[in-house]
C-alpha cells in the first residue's frame, strides 16, 4: 500500500513542500531513496530501519522504495528521517493513513528512535501555515520556534514510538502553547557613560544608529575605535516583530539560533575576523548558505582592521550595500539572501598606525601610507556615509572621574528618531533613512535656498559624486530627525558634510 507523508525542504530561506512517498518493490529487503537526495538523506536508510526496529516494529521483508517529490529539488539534511519512518509504518498499516492528513512532519532520528533537532524549522512552519496544513510534528527542542507561527498546531515529538502511539490514539500529546517569547535585556560590555572623551565619535555613532548609516572610524591604535563599536548595540533601536521574525528565520536556516531563544529580539552584531573568505562573508558553498552579511541583516556588520581584509573580500560588499540583498549563482540555480546591514568599520591610517598623530611620530613612508589606504577602493568608501577621525585621548580626560551620558539616554533619542521614520515610511519597504530611494530623497529631503547653496558649494569643492550627494541628504535628514525638526536646516547639512572622507585615496 502506497503511503504519503508531507515534509519540507529549505531552498535559500524559503520552504518547499516535499511529498515522502513510500511503497514496496520487488527484490530483497532493504530501502532505496530517490528524488535528488544528498549524502545525509541517503544515510537516513540505516537510521530509519534501526529506529523502526528499536521502536518495537518490524521492517517489511520486501524492498522499500522512498521517493522524495518533487524530484528536481535538492534534498539535504536529516530532517526527512521521521517522515520516512512514518511512511514505512503507514505502508504496513501500523499507523492509520488518515491520521497524517493535513500534517507536516520534520525530524532527525537517532538509532534508538529518539527525535533530534533540525535546522530551518521556522520557515518550514511558516510554509505549513501558508499551505493550509492544520498541524506540524517537530522535534521537542524546536517546538517553541515553530510555535511562533500563529494558527498552526505544533506537536512536539520526543521519539518515534511516542508519535506512533499518538497517531494510533493510544497516548495523548499536548500541543506546544502559543506564547510570546520573553524579551531579554541586551547585555553589553561597555556603556557609553564609561567611555572617556571622544564626544564627537559618540555623536557620530548616535547619528549612524538613528538612520542606519554606514560609518568608518580612522585613528591610531588604542584610541577606542573597537571599544566604541562594541558599545554600539546598547544604543541601537529595538526591532519590530516583523524584523525579529525576519532575523530569526535566517538564523534558523543557518542553524545558529541560540539555545532557549526561539525569537531573536536583539539586533545582530557580527564581527568576522579579517582572514574570512569572500564566500564566508557573502555566503556560498556547493548549495549556498547565508554568509556574515546575511547574518548581520537588520543589524551591524563590524569589520575591525578594515584594510587587512582581502581586497576581493571587501569589493564583494559593494553590491549588497546598495541593493540590500545578495544573489549567489551556482550551476544548480541562483539563491537570494537578504543583506540589509549597517556597516561599521575601524582602521588605522597607516601600517604603523600613527600617521597624523600629534604625539607619536609615524615611521611609514608616504608611499607606504598611500598603498595602505588604497587597499580600500574609492567606490567602497563612497558607499560609507560617515567618515570620522578618532584621535588619542588625553590623560586629563582618561583620569576624569565624571561619567558621561549613559547609553539608555542615547537610545531614547535614537528610538524617537526611528519612530519618526516609521511614520514617514509607513506602507513602504523602507525601514530607515539610509534605505531611501531617489524618489523618497526628493520627497523628504527638501532644502531651502541656503541649503541648496551650501550643497552646491560642497559638491564643487569636494568633487562629490551623485551617490555622495544623496547620502549627504539622507544623513542630514537623520540629523534633523534627532533634533525633532520637520525640515532640513543649514546646520543639519553642515554636520552631514563634515562626515565626508578626508583621506587622500
Amino acid at each position: 500500500m502506497l503511503a504519503r507523508v508531507y515534509s519540507c525542504a529549505v531552498v535559500g530561506l524559503d520552504g518547499v513542500i516535499v511529498e515522502v512517498e513510500v511503497d514496496t518493490g520487488s527484490g530483497l529487503g532493504g530501502m532505496t531513496v530517490v528524488g535528488l537526495p544528498d549524502t545525509a538523506v541517503q544515510e537516513s536508510r540505516e537510521r530509519v530501519q534501526t529506529a523502526i526496529k528499536n521502536a518495537g516494529y518490524r521492517m517489511p521483508r520486501k524492498r522499500v522504495v522512498v521517493n522524495l517529490a518533487p524530484a528536481d529539488v535538492r534534498k539535504e539534511g536529516p530532517s526527512y528521517d521521521l517522515p520516512m519512518a512514518l511512511g514505512v509504518l503507514a505502508m504496513m498499516a501500523e499507523v492509520p493513513m488518515e491520521s497524517l492528513e493535513s500534517s507536516m512532519v520534520l525530524g532527525e532520528l537517532s538509532l534508538d528512535g529518539s527525535v533530534r533537532h533540525v535546522r530551518g524549522v521556522l520557515p518550514m512552519a511558516a510554509l505549513a501555515r501558508q499551505q493550509n496544513f492544520k498541524r506540524i510534528f517537530v522535534p521537542a527542542p524546536d517546538a517553541a520556534e515553530a510555535a511562533l507561527i500563529p494558527d498552526l498546531e505544533v506537536i512536539p515529538v520526543n521519539n518515534l514510538a511516542e508519535l506512533a502511539g499518538y497517531l494510533n490514539g493510544r497516548i495523548s500529546l499536548q500541543p506546544q502553547p502559543v506564547a510570546e517569547a520573553a524579551e531579554k535585556e541586551i547585555w553589553v560590555q561597555t556603556d557609553f557613560r564609561d567611555i572617556k572623551g571622544q564626544e564627537h565619535i559618540k555623536r557620530a555613532l548616535e547619528v549612524a544608529a538613528a538612520g542606519g548609516h554606514n560609518i568608518l572610524m580612522i585613528g591610531p591604535p588604542g584610541a577606542g575605535k573597537t571599544l566604541m563599536a562594541r558599545a554600539l548595540p546598547a544604543i541601537l533601536p529595538k526591532m519590530t516583530i516583523d524584523e525579529a521574525l525576519d532575523v530569526t528565520r535566517i538564523y534558523s536556516v543557518a542553524d545558529q539560533l541560540p539555545p532557549e531563544v526561539p525569537l531573536i529580539h536583539a539586533r545582530p552584531f557580527r564581527s568576522p575576523h579579517h582572514t574570512i573568505s569572500h564566500a564566508g562573508l557573502v555566503g556560498g558553498g556547493n548549495w549556498p548558505h547565508p554568509g556574515e552579511i546575511s547574518l548581520a541583516h537588520r543589524g551591524v556588520l563590524f569589520l575591525d582592521e578594515f584594510p587587512e581584509f582581502g581586497q576581493r573580500v571587501l569589493e564583494v560588499l559593494r553590491q549588497p550595500m546598495e541593493d540590500k540583498v545578495v544573489t549567489i549563482s551556482r550551476a544548480q540555480g541562483s539563491l537570494t539572501f537578504p543583506a540589509n546591514f549597517q556597516l561599521v568599520a575601524a582602521m588605522n591610517p597607516c601600517p604603523c598606525g600613527y600617521y597624523g598623530d600629534p604625539v607619536k611620530p609615524c615611521t611609514c613612508s608616504m608611499s607606504m601610507v598611500t598603498k595602505y589606504q588604497k587597499r580600500i577602493s574609492g567606490p567602497l568608501l563612497d558607499r560609507i556615509d560617515i567618515h570620522i577621525q578618532v584621535p588619542r585621548v588625553d590623560y586629563e580626560k582618561l583620569s576624569d572621574s565624571r561619567l558621561g551620558e549613559p547609553s539608555s539616554v542615547v537610545q531614547g533619542r535614537v528610538e524617537a528618531a526611528r519612530e519618526l521614520q516609521r511614520i514617514r515610511f509607513k506602507g513602504t519597504s523602507t525601514a530607515c533613512n539610509a534605505d531611501m530611494h531617489p524618489a523618497e530623497v526628493r520627497k523628504f529631503c527638501v532644502l531651502d535656498d541656503a541649503g541648496r547653496s551650501l550643497v552646491k558649494s560642497a559638491m564643487n569643492q569636494l568633487q562629490l559624486s551623485a551617490r555622495a550627494y544623496h547620502r549627504i541628504l539622507k544623513l542630514a535628514r537623520t540629523i534633523a530627525d534627532l533634533a525633532g525638526a520637520e525640515n532640513i536646516a543649514t546646520t543639519h547639512l553642515a554636520e552631514a558634510l563634515q562626515y565626508r572622507p578626508r583621506m587622500e585615496i
